[in-house]
């Protein structure tokens, strides 16, 4: 993608002015620096932030993922990828997360997130907590909640890496004792051993003391920088250093920090590029041992790569019902066929059906026959009052589906619970998510066409006393997602559900997104590119005329005539239009009158697309742009970062600005793009472009990025959610872990940003836990604030892994302004197992010649598990060997000998234990490729250890055993012709497993004691 990546603003003056002003404002960093913008704040344009190591580390190996299914599947096509706006919304989840801890107050002074002030051993028992949460949200399939912690474990891991003398004491490896507690450890000095000597200038080589910089291992300590006032300096200690770090001028003076390239931040600026590297090399390890912890499949879920768009129904289930239930499951049943017949995964299917006073349960799979069974069990029974708990079943749509979705809820009522209609649209603009609703009672029927429909299906008693507005919510909460509502009957419900597989389509972008109330004739364009594939058009409402216009001035009226440029198909409530091939590239134009409310809504087929938020300068300890949470504040400066998702690599397009539009289609404002940085280190990495906005618009808006497509042709694609700017801000300083049995409390911020004034905050989470829901009132003075607390009881009972989601809302009693923010929390174990399994070696047998195809070698290890979880599983992630499970020692060294690899050794090893006879009753075999084994199918119990041997060809001289256990920890046993090692003899320096003559004998002892 081409942006004049060399600049970063054009010649008007005014960003140089905003350039100095933001570097006034910079203040010193604590870690790698937070995002893209830091590197501009600090002159170091060639550092590495947290955000590019994150984003690269997650980019390679989800890359390295994706290779090695091809090759395990035997494809050899080479296969065009494009990394979508899925891919990069979750990982913009995860640097989110990261730079968070940069710039919430909770976070961003604590040394204990940043390895800051020799704060090493609580820091790694963070690190540790951080992992084993991230796991379990994953292993509950609750992603969004595993990339809020992976975020934060990459921030505090990276950070070890800048903040200590880990790299000036020589280590060219990463350091697994901060993840894995049974590796070697290197102390800590103590609060009373000096650290630093004196340093007078920016740059201080060499004020490390000699035992700090020692490569002998059995010397060496570990020190990191302290930063500012708190906790204080000891005398003699190592600062972070910096301009503004006020420890620096305390003995010993200077620095120790590798942040950036900048000697005016980073005394140790000399050394950041080593730093970094072994902080990339750490994100790294940490994805691979999630991904073989988690599997592959799970591990692509994770990052919503190669991911269809979720199947997402709220349906109505009282008596009335039946053809909308029907027109639902025809239209999951074609979807599911058109997916079977593509390649990649068909995605998730989630279904929530309500009635008074009956809401859910939430059904949610991936396996689309199961879906289509629970479609089947639907039935329309009861009801017959209104309004239903329609807003409440939207609620637990909006929480247990991926972000981006597109929710369709069929319904004839309007909502009981209109009480949550704050808590819905902060859900639906926090996840990006489109709600759409189908109904099948339109407010403006008269009472004799009621009563008809009422004589003919039971309908639902006193329609004519009901209040021809009582539909408002759901036309609210559609325009400000970007979704439609559609006014339909029971006799088109079938056809105007077409929309449904319109929308969940692969890669569907939007063109246009306009709403209009004029009688007068109204008009409306969009333009096609030559990227974009079958278009369609959707219009809801009455149209009384309406015109059609190519790039090419041909015009087509769609009621009165057929015509060479779409095909028109209407429907109560809806008007579809398809474009027909060959579709002209180029500005096309929408005539249309209509005596009451229209919605348009333009789709097409495109992997190009883009995500954005608006952001504001930190003006606290460190220097980036901090995102804003919720709506952005009408009538301030502010920063939208937007990042364009879809190009393939050799794809080239150039994108100039984005225009806000009103309602309407307006233009509100137009905003300059420039380019985040000058380089992109891979060809599928996005790049970001940012724009200045001078003043926030007081009025909703979309946003529509314009640029060129590789052809020149101009290229327009829209943001159909709808920005509501406010003067009030809402933000949520901590998000603890909930612990079943014990009470928890969320801190929060209330920002006024307009006049004096009374305020109502609500409360509301989707498992109950809260202690009170509100409202709440307070006042809070002009350009206030006010700091409160909600309290969270997690019940005895709580599932481990699963996520609580809390939606806080506040809103103005005497204006408009509203705002939301929205946190997520996991229920974890009080006292959860961190420790991993174990690989002990007992004998080694290798007599490898120098031609190595005509011996082998083998080795003979224990496995077992250092907590209290017991073994889940092994596989034999690498080698062209084969691995033995023996129940109890092998009683003769032939053991050894036996599985030597061959032909018949190769046969053999498919006899699985559990179904072979007699000859194999005592031992599994796996070969690489093999699926985990499962400990507790296999072995009579999953706390003993288990005797392990591993026969190879010389030639194959590696192997490499993961070992799990039942909560989730993971050990990577590396095995060598010579010996066995862990990972630590590869990365970290640390001294090799070898093993004892004596170790087997006592083993066979120990085990005959627990038998």
């Amino acid at each position: 993608m081409s942006q004049d990546r060399g600049r970063f603003w054009d010649g008007s003056g005014k960003p140089v002015f905003i350039l100095a002003y933001l570097l006034l404002l910079a203040l010193p960093c604590m870690g790698f620096l937070p995002n893209f913008w830091s590197r501009v704040l600090t002159l170091s344009l060639n550092s590495h932030t947290h955000q590019h190591i994150t984003e690269q580390a997650i980019l390679n190996v989800t890359m390295e993922t994706l290779r090695g299914i091809k090759n395990h599947q035997g494809s050899h096509a080479e296969e065009e990828t494009r990394l979508g706006r899925g891919f990069w919304r979750a990982v913009g989840e995860v640097v989110k997360s990261n730079a968070a801890m940069d710039f919430l107050s909770s976070t961003r002074s604590d040394p204990v997130y940043h390895f800051d002030s020799e704060r090493v051993d609580s820091s790694m028992g963070m690190l540790r907590q951080f992992w084993a949460q991230t796991l379990l949200s994953v292993r509950a399939k609750e992603y969004q909640s595993a990339r809020h912690s992976l975020g934060q474990l990459f921030h505090s891991l990276q950070d070890f890496y800048s903040h200590s003398n880990w790299v000036e004491m020589g280590q060219r490896f990463i350091y697994l004792h901060l993840l894995q507690p049974e590796e070697p450890a290197i102390p800590v000095a103590a609060e009373d051993t000096p650290t630093c000597m004196e340093c007078f200038s920016a740059t201080c080589r060499d004020n490390l003391l000699a035992r700090m910089t020692n490569g002998q291992q059995e010397t060496q300590l570990l020190t990191t920088g302290y930063f500012s006032t708190f906790p204080p300096k000891p005398h003699g200690k190592c600062s972070h250093g910096g301009i503004l770090d006020h420890s620096r001028y305390l003995g010993a003076k200077g620095g120790i920090n590798k942040d950036s390239t900048s000697p005016l931040f980073s005394p140790h600026h000399y050394l950041h590029m080593e730093a970094a590297n072994l902080a990339m090399e750490a994100t790294l390890s940490v994805l691979r041992d999630i991904r073989d912890t988690v599997g592959q499949k799970t591990f692509l879920r994770l990052f919503s790569m190669k991911q269809v768009p979720a199947l997402v129904f709220v349906i109505d289930t009282t008596g009335s019902m039946f053809e909308e239930i029907t027109a639902a499951r025809y239209r999951a049943h074609s979807i599911i066929q058109s997916r079977a017949s593509s390649p990649g995964q068909p995605g998730t299917f989630l279904l929530v059906p309500f009635h008074d006073p009956e809401i859910g349960p939430v059904y949610e799979t991936d396996d689309p026959n199961q879906f289509m069974q629970h479609m089947e069990n639907l039935m329309a029974l009861g009801g017959g009052d209104e309004p239903e708990m329609c807003l409440s079943a939207i609620q637990l749509a909006l929480t247990h589906s991926p972000p981006l979705s597109e929710i369709f809820v069929f319904t004839d009522a309007s909502p009981k619970d209109a009480h949550l209609f704050d808590v819905v649209k902060a859900l639906a603009l926090e996840k990006q998510s489109k709600v759409t609703f189908l109904l099948t009672e339109d407010p403006k029927y008269t009472s004799e066409s009621r009563g008809r429909r009422k004589r003919r299906k039971r309908r639902r008693r006193r329609r004519e006393l009901l209040s021809p507005d009582r539909f408002s919510l759901y036309s609210s909460l559609s325009s400000l997602s970007g979704g439609l509502t559609i006014f339909t009957t029971n006799s088109d419900i079938r056809s105007v559900s077409a929309i449904v597989e319109d929308n969940t389509a692969i890669d569907k972008v939007t063109l246009l997104h306009v709403e209009s109330d004029e009688e007068l004739m109204s008009s409306h364009s969009f333009r096609v590119d030559s990227s974009v594939k079958n278009v369609t058009l959707h219009v809801t409402g009455i149209l009384t005329e309406c015109v059609l216009t190519s790039p090419s001035d041909q015009s087509q009226s769609l009621l009165s005539q057929q015509g060479p440029l779409a095909e028109l198909e209407r429907f109560v409530g809806l008007y579809r239009i398809s474009l027909l091939s060959p579709i002209q590239p180029g500005k096309w134009k929408l005539q249309a009158k209509s005596d009451g409310h229209l919605t348009f809504n333009v789709i097409g087929d495109s992997s190009v697309d883009f995500l954005y938020y608006f952001a504001t300068v930190t003006n606290e300890t460190h220097p980036g742009l901090a995102r804003v949470e919720g709506s952005p504040v009408a009538g301030v400066p502010a920063f939208l970062v937007l990042a364009v998702t879809g190009l393939a690599p050799d794809e080239e397009a150039s994108f100039s600005h984005v225009t806000l539009l009103g309602a309407d289609g307006e233009s509100i404002q137009q905003v300059k793009l420039n380019s985040s940085s000058s380089s992109s280190s891979s060809s599928y990495s996005v790049e970001e472009l940012v724009g200045w906005l001078d003043s926030v618009p007081i009025v909703p808006f979309c946003v529509r990025l314009t640029g060129r497509d590789s052809r020149g042709d101009k290229l327009e694609r829209v943001s159909a959610e709808r920005v509501q700017p406010t003067h009030v801000q809402i933000q949520v300083l901590s998000v603890p872990r909930l612990v079943p049995g014990h009470s928890s409390m969320v801190s929060f911020d209330i920002l006024n940003h307009g006049p004096t004034r009374l305020f109502s905050l609500t409360a509301d989470d989707d498992c109950g836990y809260l202690h009170k829901r509100g409202p709440h009132r307070f006042h809070v003075a002009e350009q206030g604030s006010f700091r409160g607390q909600v309290d969270v009881l997690t019940p005895a009972t709580a599932q481990a892994g699963a996520t609580v989601t809390l939606t806080l809302t506040v809103h103005a009693l005497d204006s408009l302004d509203s705002n939301y923010a929205v946190a997520y929390m996991t229920v974890i174990p009080p006292d959860p197992d961190t420790s991993p399994p174990s690989c002990s070696a007992a004998r080694v047998q290798s007599t490898c010649p120098s031609t190595c195809n005509e011996s082998s070698w083998s080795v003979f290890m224990v496995v077992s598990d250092r907590g209290r979880a017991g073994l889940a599983a092994l596989q034999l992630q690498s080698g062209e060997g084969i691995l033995t499970l023996f129940h109890s020692p092998p009683p003769t060294e032939d053991s050894l000998g036996e599985d030597r690899p061959g032909q018949d050794q190769q046969q053999a090893h498919r006899d699985k234990t559990t179904s072979g006879g007699h000859r194999h009753h005592h031992k599994a075999r796996l070969e690489k490729g093999d699926p985990p084994l499962n400990v507790s199918e296999w072995s009579p119990g999953s706390s003993q250890p288990l005797w392990v041997t591993y026969t190879s060809s010389c030639c194959s001289a590696q192997a490499e055993l993961l070992v799990w256990d039942t909560a989730g920890n993971m050990k990577r046993c590396h095995l060598t012709s010579g010996q066995l090692r862990d990972r630590s003899t590869e990365t970290s320096g640390a001294g090799r497993i070898t093993p004892t003559p004596v170790f087997f004998l006592l083993l066979g002892l120990l085990w005959s004691f627990l038998l």
